[in-house]
């Protein structure tokens, strides 16, 4: 299989070739949103992530203490199921999903989506990480990694994609998660982190199996 990078540098380049302006001003923004440091409020290393309660795709609230309570956790946070990018990221974090478990580890994947709109129920049934739902963005800013989208990508959402972010949201429109993930110990301190406001680029799964390798 390829690596995760393989194919979202794949998907980057067929995205160049189709809309070149496009990419284009996707280039100038991430520019302009790294010299501005979007991101580098992420929580750090060494420092305790914040609790959460979120809603399942069941509507099923989960914390995050009860989760820690299995052991180690990988906490990835992705834009919404509309993303292909994100699906990417998915479908091969689920390819590594039995060595993330073996490890002792629990996969959580937090997106803004309505907890009844982020995946189908067939897709649930298939999927055999948890998925939960931060529909206002306030998880993903503590965490420091909610980020406003700008004007220029919000029309491209809108136009090009006919994406109705307010409604797929429940009523947020412009606030998404950087695309970032953490792996905590049990005792819910963060020992890895890949935290990058380029949404075109992901940590790959193996960091993320290596990392949990090392807390033991």
């Amino acid at each position: 299989m390829k690596k995760l990078k393989e194919q979202t540098d794949a998907k980057i380049a067929a995205g160049r070739k189709a809309n070149p302006d496009f990419m284009k001003g996707v280039d100038d923004i991430i520019i302009k949103a790294k010299a501005f440091q979007q991101g580098e409020n992420a929580i750090k290393i060494g420092k305790k992530a914040p609790d959460f309660v979120l809603p399942n795709p069941e509507g099923k609230a989960i914390s995050l203490s009860t989760l820690l309570d299995k052991g180690p956790l990988v906490i990835t946070f992705y834009r919404g199921s509309w993303c292909p990018y994100c699906n990417l990221q998915l479908r091969a974090l689920q390819a590594r999903l039995s060595d993330i478990h073996a490890l002792g580890a629990t996969l959580v994947a937090i997106s803004p989506e309505v907890p009844d709109g982020s995946l189908t129920k067939n897709e649930i049934s298939k999927m055999e990480f948890i998925v939960l739902s931060d529909q206002d963005a306030k998880v993903a800013s503590r965490y420091g990694v909610a980020w406003e989208v700008p004007e220029f990508l919000m029309e491209h959402m809108r136009v090009d994609r006919n994406l109705d972010l307010k409604k797929i949201n429940n009523g947020n429109a412009s606030i998404l998660p950087i695309p970032a993930t953490f792996v905590l110990g049990n005792d819910g301190i963060v020992k890895w982190s890949y935290v990058n406001v380029d949404y075109r680029q992901r940590s790959e799964p193996d960091e993320i199996v290596e990392a949990l390798k090392n807390l033991s």
